[in-house]
């Protein structure tokens, strides 16, 4: 056999078990997710069951079940033996609801502040070590501006983020803090010690500026949502060019987000 037919043997071979390897991680996370059906179905089962159901051997159902249960998606009855659906699973659809909600209820408010304003108008909320815009309106003003919805943004660099960060628990915060701030533009703030100041005053004051901070000669204004329990579960932003939104300008921009994100923070429950 030449060098050449070997060389093109082993990298088959190589493609071959690549292929399964990925088959079969496929495979498993539809058997977990088969898993959690049977639960949602049942309320309870154990694990017999469950591999009857799925057609497998009692320890692939048994593995599963570690896994999901590991994340807190499944839990167990110890004095049955029983496995149910987690609290994981309730914080995933929690996650979703608020998401939802907050679209669908945010909508009219961001159509009328976009329309007065003649600005872009986003609602983002916290995604893990960024800011995520899951609601957008534009003003007549704005018509050539960027789309932001569905852009992951940075929470130090952004009016967003720093309300949505001035408001996650301290451990959180700090950590956040922990880690390098990459800088956008010269007007980024990167020192740990001033973001950290700034948020106390965004907490303080019910809004936050970025001025130039992610993009030149982009300023924005943000203020908080808040659920009917009083947690911030987004930021509702106006954005535009720098010569219209001047600093002289944002802090009245500032006061009616703030005004319009209280608005749906009522539509959410809070206050009521």
């Amino acid at each position: 056999m030449t060098r050449k037919r070997a060389a093109a043997d082993r990298t088959g071979a190589e493609r071959e078990r690549t292929s399964r390897s990925a088959a079969g991680a496929i495979q498993s996370v539809d058997r977990a997710v088969s898993v959690l059906e049977i639960l949602a179905r049942h309320g309870e089962a154990g694990v017999t069951d469950i591999a009857d159901e799925l057609d497998v051997h009692k320890s692939t159902a048994f593995r599963l079940l570690g896994a999901l249960e590991n994340r807190g998606l499944v839990g167990q009855a110890q004095d049955r033996g029983k496995y149910f659906l987690g609290a994981g699973v309730l914080r995933l659809a929690g996650a979703a609801a608020v998401r939802l909600d907050i679209s669908q209820e945010g909508a009219p408010v961001c159509r009328e502040l976009a329309d007065e304003l003649g600005e872009t108008v986003n609602i983002a909320v916290l995604d893990d070590d960024a800011a995520v815009n899951i609601m957008q309106a534009r003003g007549p003003a704005s018509v050539t501006a960027q789309n932001w919805l569905g852009r992951r943004t940075p929470l130090h660099a952004t009016s967003s983020g720093k309300v949505l960060l001035a408001h996650v628990p301290v451990t959180l915060r700090e950590g956040l803090l922990a880690r390098a701030l990459p800088r956008f533009t010269e007007h980024t703030v990167t020192s740990a010690g001033m973001l950290r100041g700034e948020l106390e005053s965004v907490a303080a004051q019910g809004f936050a500026l970025a001025v130039e901070e992610l993009e030149p000669g982009l300023n924005a204004v943000a203020a908080p949502v808040r659920a009917h329990d009083g947690r911030v579960i987004g930021a509702l932003s106006v954005s535009g060019p720098a010569y219209r939104l001047v600093r002289e300008r944002l802090p009245e921009l500032a006061r009616r987000t703030a005004t319009a994100a209280d608005e749906l923070s009522r539509r959410m429950g809070h206050g009521i």
